[in-house]
């Protein structure tokens, strides 16, 4: 198997501590010779000066690549483009393109602008309009939450594929056979991209339970199981969380997957866990 290409997501922080203990970790895992790390965007742009200077701040310490999120929701097509435009000016020349949630947390449907880009497929054709962006845009191999059915959400990739779209970056997911079917059934529909599996390695199992149920990923009882007892035993929580995602990784490796995005959530132990306990920290480092 040849070496796989990695990119890891970061959140913009909010505390001072919180900065410093990011930029540490993208400093650990830039080890692993990302070929992007990518910043989130705040519900409704609600965080574009935090993503810009985060994106700033891990410039100044770091030659790997950035890009940005942008979301489309809550805002005017306008005032997106002169984000697109403003990352553009600082070097940023990959975004991950989302059509974004409601800004208020519990809200059904997107909170659309009367003026603005209506969908994902929208925002790209925007965005390649200004400017040479490479674009990455979600993927949901178990169907967005308001989706209707496997076919639309084939077929809403295939639109934001035709309008420029570069990669495609999965939700977290825990069953492999779900991604592995997912690829095969765009592939056969004529989706040509790389899609490009994501993997949360789980920092705490009662937070991924509570947000899973928002975001309509599955988490199989196995992965439930794994954590039983564990609850105040962080070494034993780490070692199960590590092995379940190195589990992952495994698989899709054998099954052709070479590349792999990871919510890192900010930190990097669990990251960096993962990948040398499926070998490929030291595939990174024997290349290097």
């Amino acid at each position: 198997m040849s070496k796989p290409e990695l990119s890891f997501e970061y959140f913009p922080p909010k505390t001072e501590r919180g900065s410093g203990t990011l930029l540490e970790t993208v400093n650990r895992l830039d080890a692993l010779d990302p070929r992007f790390v990518s910043v989130t965007y705040g519900a409704g742009g609600s965080e574009r000066e935090p993503t810009l200077n985060t994106i700033r701040a891990i410039k100044s310490g770091s030659a790997t690549r950035i890009a940005s999120h942008l979301t489309c929701v809550g805002q005017s097509a306008a005032a997106v483009d002169r984000v697109a435009r403003a990352l553009w000016a600082e070097g940023i020349d990959k975004i991950v393109a989302l059509r974004g949630d409601p800004p208020q947390k519990g809200a059904t449907g997107a909170v659309l602008h009367p003026n603005g880009y209506r969908h994902a497929a929208e925002l790209v054709a925007g965005l390649k309009r200004i400017a040479d962006f490479e674009i990455s845009v979600g993927a949901f191999p178990e169907g967005h939450p308001e989706s209707d059915g496997p076919q639309a959400d084939i077929e809403n990739l295939k639109r934001k594929v035709d309008a420029g779209a570069d990669r495609a970056i999965t939700q977290f997911f825990f069953d492999t056979g779900v991604f592995l079917r997912y690829r095969d059934t765009a592939a056969a529909a004529g989706i040509g991209i790389e899609i490009v599996p994501g993997i949360l390695p789980i920092q705490n199992i009662h937070t991924l339970l509570n947000f899973s149920a928002d975001c309509g990923a599955h988490v199989p009882d196995w992965v439930v199981r794994s954590f039983d007892g564990l609850d105040g035993d962080a070494k034993a929580s780490h070692a199960a969380a590590r092995d379940i995602a190195a589990r992952q990784v495994d698989e899709l490796r054998r099954a052709g997957v070479d590349a792999f995005h990871f919510y890192t959530l900010n930190r990097a132990d669990l990251t960096l866990d993962v990948c040398a306990a499926c070998g490929i920290a030291a595939e990174h480092r024997a290349a290097a």
